[in-house]
């Protein structure tokens, strides 16, 4: 069996994000055959063009991260109606300097939770734009849109209510099912792994 290496942003910096919540469910409800590797994004500097000539070490780092892995799952609150700056920042930097943009042609997927009814729907809208750019491989379905509640996710990635449970799960099936698809048109080399 074919495993995939999945490098995953969690877009939201705060210390009680209920989207890490949400990225501990999605991969305990993974098919196994996902291997999942957060990629950090906190400690990135702001992006300016200025740096293009010499990427920081951290930067450097998130080219890395996103290079080792085959496809990429964003996990993402909704800020104003949009995404949270810090993934911005993120993608403006995975994506420099020009030529050099390390989401093209990777298989990429879009999920988010919200408190709210619309559960980052605009969000997503926003980020599928971005990511379009980014000429990324996006799962354009099923669609993603969580209301998050304590009830629902009390912690450690563990998901009470049996429907949502079951989406999730399908979810990331379909996710697995658009990697290989993608990646048998579009093979990216196999991520070599560091001490």
């Amino acid at each position: 069996m074919t495993t995939f290496k999945v490098g995953y942003f969690v877009g939201s910096l705060s210390s009680t994000s209920i989207n890490r919540e949400l990225s501990k469910a999605l991969i305990k409800l993974a098919p196994d055959d996902l291997e999942f590797t957060e990629i950090p994004i906190r400690e990135l500097p702001l992006y300016s063009p200025d740096y293009d000539a010499d990427y920081p070490g951290e930067a450097t780092a998130l080219k890395d991260a996103i290079k080792r892995s085959q496809a990429i799952l964003f996990v993402t609150p909704e800020y104003n109606r949009s995404i949270p700056g810090a993934l911005k920042n993120a993608i403006d930097w995975a994506s420099r300097p020009w030529g050099q943009n390390s989401f093209d042609h990777v298989p990429t997927a879009v999920i988010g939770a919200s408190i709210g009814a619309i559960g980052t729907a605009l969000a997503q809208q926003s980020l599928r734009a971005v990511l379009s750019f980014c000429n990324a491989r996006q799962m354009t379905s099923p669609e993603a849109y969580i209301k998050f509640t304590a009830e629902t996710f009390p912690g450690d990635g563990r998901v009470t209510d049996e429907s949502t449970k079951t989406f999730l799960a399908t979810y990331m099936a379909e996710f697995r099912d658009h990697i290989t698809r993608v990646l048998t048109v579009l093979p990216r080399e196999a991520p070599v792994l560091r001490a």
